[in-house]
């Protein structure tokens, strides 16, 4: 049987949440589309690392993170509210360029794969 880290967990379900408080109870138009792609939680579950791939053009990448920092404290009451747990982990958003990047890559072997 696997065993799993408690934050690891956690960082699961903090991720659920928070997606789903982006979309249902944010409306802050500096946040566009936004995907929480993952959760990143400290051991001691006091942080918590957010990355979020954002679906607007990179001139808005800024204002939505500060759309974000600036709701982190209605996030960590909403995750207060959601979940049972002593602490509710500060947030730290950060982009996640994975799936650019991903997509870039497959261009470049798909580019490779017409020249032969």
């Amino acid at each position: 049987m696997l065993s799993y880290k408690r934050s690891d967990r956690l960082g699961e379900q903090i991720k659920e949440e928070i997606a789903d408080i982006i979309m249902h109870k944010i409306h802050d138009p500096r946040i566009g589309f936004v995907t929480v792609t993952n959760v990143d939680l400290s051991d001691d579950l006091k942080n918590a690392k957010v990355y979020i791939s954002i679906l607007n053009d990179s001139e808005k990448k800024g204002d939505t993170i500060s759309g974000l920092i600036s709701a982190a404290g209605f996030i960590r009451s909403e995750l207060r509210k959601r979940l049972r747990i002593k602490y509710i982990p500060e947030l730290l958003f950060r982009i996640d360029d994975s799936i650019k990047e991903g997509i870039r890559m497959v261009k470049i072997l798909d580019d490779l794969e017409k020249e032969k």
